[in-house]
């Protein structure tokens, strides 16, 4: 398992950050770098059909070492990180044999504390991996990276262990919903796959937010403010008036569990130009109908009321709740669950708040579920990782390698 921590901190050294400004895919240089490297190393495995195609997407199979039938799986995860937190620069500590208790983060003066993160509390005597106060860390996605590659290592060297072709594929730009963009379906060739992409030891996941993107822009009027009475108008006065008629408590601060919320995630302003970017998230499709309707109907309230200057309203849907495409192959989940408590763990099938490859792919033809990578608190600087749960995962992810080819022979 050293060469589990190693690979992770290889890949996070790497800066991989998205740019949803960017229009080509990858949208940046780091993830096609990282990718070049991720494919030197599945060749080096002697894996087959190792490729990098233009667009950034390394794919390769580790084919079945049976004589019978197996139903081709995958494992996926992305190569990108999230925009939210810098990601240049990375400079990961590690804590051996955490006990409790603040951790201090590098020179930064920041903390990582149980108060504030309260699953620290479970996690006394393990290993941690965590940032230096300054950027993010990384483990989401390339903790999914390094434990797929150590898994297939694993399976390689171990080939009494009975597997059918077992497909992998890492992504660019999930980050910015593109991950799946341009992701060749029938080529990957897997029946079903995995996103190795969620959180803390156990989760499994297969259902996720329907979502969409509302932009409000508002329109001013700029005047020189020496002379500006009764002439005017400040879009960001504007702006703030929409905003307070958004519900206080249904944004991501507010809600859990299966409830959907209103995101104002950016803007961008001016006298003249306001712009105010949302994300909608709701698991039913009702509910993102209903919280379309809501801003349509807030954006009418609005130019109603304004005197001068108006209002325009954006919206585009984004993705869409897997469940409908996965819960008619029960099995998917069934196996991994098995998996799980092989491996000792208890599998704690939860909603995803948010969004994964496997949401898009599920409806192109590929069903696939979440499972977790062991980290926490992702596109942050306080985003930290077990090395216990790291290993977890790579031996959830050999047992269910094992299992769906034992389970084809019971067949």
């Amino acid at each position: 398992m050293t060469q589990l921590v190693e690979r992770f901190l290889r890949y996070v050294s790497i800066d991989t950050q998205s740019d949803e400004q960017q229009e080509q895919c990858p949208s940046t240089l780091g993830q096609y770098l990282l990718a070049q490297q991720l494919t030197q190393e599945l060749m080096q495995l002697e894996l087959h059909n190792v490729t990098l195609d233009d667009n950034g997407y390394v794919t390769a199979k580790l084919p079945s070492n049976v004589h019978y039938h197996v139903p081709p799986i995958g494992f996926i995860a992305h190569m990108d990180t999230a925009p939210d937190a810098l990601g240049k620069n990375v400079k990961p500590q590690v804590i051996k044999n955490y006990q409790g208790g603040d951790i201090v983060l590098g020179s930064s003066n920041e903390v990582l504390s149980p108060v504030q993160y309260p699953d620290l509390n479970a996690l006394h005597g393990h290993d941690l991996i965590t940032t230096d106060g300054t950027t993010l860390l990384g483990a989401d996605n390339k903790a999914g990276i390094a434990e797929i590659i150590t898994a297939i290592a694993y399976l390689k060297e171990n080939p009494q262990i009975p597997h059918g072709d077992i497909c992998i594929a890492f992504t660019p730009d999930e980050e910015i919903g593109r991950g799946a963009d341009l992701f060749d379906v029938p080529k990957f060739a897997a029946q079903w796959a995995y996103t190795v992409d969620g959180g803390p030891v156990g989760e499994l996941e297969y259902e996720n937010f329907n979502a969409a993107t509302a932009t409000i822009i508002c329109h001013g009027v700029n005047v020189h403010p020496g002379t500006a009475k009764n002439k005017m108008i400040n879009s960001m006065n504007i702006a703030a008036k929409f905003q307070r008629l958004m519900p206080e408590q249904e944004t991501p601060e507010c809600t859990d569990g299966y409830e959907g919320f209103y995101h104002l995630t950016a803007m961008k302003s001016s006298v003249a130009r306001t712009e105010l970017s949302y994300i909608l998230r709701d698991f039913s499709q009702q509910g993102l109908q209903q919280r379309k309707a809501f801003m349509q109907q807030a954006t009418e309230q609005l130019n109603q009321q304004l005197q001068q200057g108006h209002v325009e309203l954006l919206v585009q849907d984004s993705y869409a709740n897997m469940r409908e495409m996965v819960e008619p192959h029960p099995h998917i989940i069934e196996l991994a669950k098995h998996a799980m408590l092989d491996c000792g763990i208890s599998p704690d099938i939860k909603p995803i708040r948010g969004g994964t490859d496997g949401a898009r792919l599920s409806f192109m033809g590929l069903p696939c579920p979440n499972i977790f990578t062991g980290g926490y608190n992702f596109h942050g600087i306080h985003e930290f990782i077990s090395i216990n749960g790291m290993q977890q995962a790579v031996a959830v992810l050999v047992k269910l390698a094992e299992n769906t080819a034992l389970n084809a022979q019971v067949k």
